[in-house]
């Protein structure tokens, strides 16, 4: 989920899936890229013409964390928490050709019009309709390099999402060395996304969070991405592929990151919230 202008689309289709109305607006400056909304809300955008593209801000630091977790070209066991248009599936199918990777996506009508609009064919995509904490519980204990949770109810993140209890569940699935990512939507004093840095902090050894500056003073809302792993990540690398995207990121570790932390409380099931709601027109989100 990212914010998205949209301007004048040369197609746009549109459906009645389970949990609302999707639609596909095309990109009127790539002949087969595609933005999926839903409800309004922007959730992913695809380029079939060349799946490397990466259009949202949060997903090309996701695309970072990726191309970071294991040596370049070698296949990536890799279990996406929400399917959306599966980009970053698609992006890991195209530069670690081979990599088993599985999605779980909750409406079963969106994944229609996914393959059917969007198809990925012979990517190894598998794609499974479910809930995402769910569908942990069908994974086998240390089997996966890298999980990525990109869950949005409409424009917030599902509250048993969010809990370090789901977060224990999902280290469990984590091979040796695996990486955990997430992404993390919130604004203002960043209260949320202090309580998942927390969460992860409980959990693993190693957690960093890149961000743009705005969002990190409080000037903007917007995603933060959070990556946690029992192995030591690759900070100065993560640091200097943010820092030359086109909207600089920032990565917190280490003392930053405690600092940034400090204080939050660890969320556990029952307490929970969902993510914080976007302002309107944020995400594209309707304003009324």
């Amino acid at each position: 989920m990212e914010r998205q202008e949209l301007r004048v689309a040369r197609a746009v289709f549109t459906a009645e899936v389970d949990h609302g109305t999707a639609e596909l607006v095309g990109d009127p400056d790539r002949p087969q890229g595609w933005t999926l909304l839903l409800d309004g809300t922007a959730q992913s955008h695809v380029d079939l013409d060349d799946p490397t593209h990466l259009e949202f801000e949060y997903v090309r630091r996701l695309g970072h964390v990726a191309d970071l977790a294991a040596p370049p070209t070698q296949p990536l066991r890799t279990l996406h928490l929400g399917g959306g248009a599966w980009t970053l599936a698609r992006y890991i199918a195209a530069t670690r050709p081979g990599s088993p990777q599985r999605v779980v996506e909750l409406d079963g009508g969106l994944v229609d019009l996914v393959s059917s609009r969007l198809p990925a064919d012979d990517t190894g995509i598998e794609v499974t309709v479910g809930d995402a904490r769910g569908a942990l519980a069908t994974v086998a204990a240390g089997s996966v390099d890298l999980l990525v949770l990109d869950v949005f109810g409409g424009a917030r993140t599902p509250a048993h999402l969010t809990s370090v209890e789901f977060v224990r569940a999902a280290a469990a699935v984590l091979a040796a060395g695996g990486v955990y990512a997430a992404n993390v939507a919130d604004g203002g004093a960043l209260a949320f996304a202090r309580t998942q840095v927390a969460a992860a902090a409980a959990v693993f050894t190693e957690v960093a969070v890149l961000a743009v500056p705005q969002l990190l003073h409080g000037r903007r809302f917007g995603n933060l991405v959070l990556v946690a792993s029992d192995a030591p990540l690759p900070v100065a690398e993560l640091a200097r592929r943010a820092a030359g995207d086109a909207f600089p990121a920032r990565v917190l570790a280490g003392a930053d990151l405690r600092g940034f932390a400090g204080g939050a409380t660890v969320p556990v099931d029952g307490a929970t919230t969902p993510s914080p709601l976007p302002p309107p027109g944020f995400f594209g989100r309707p304003t009324d």
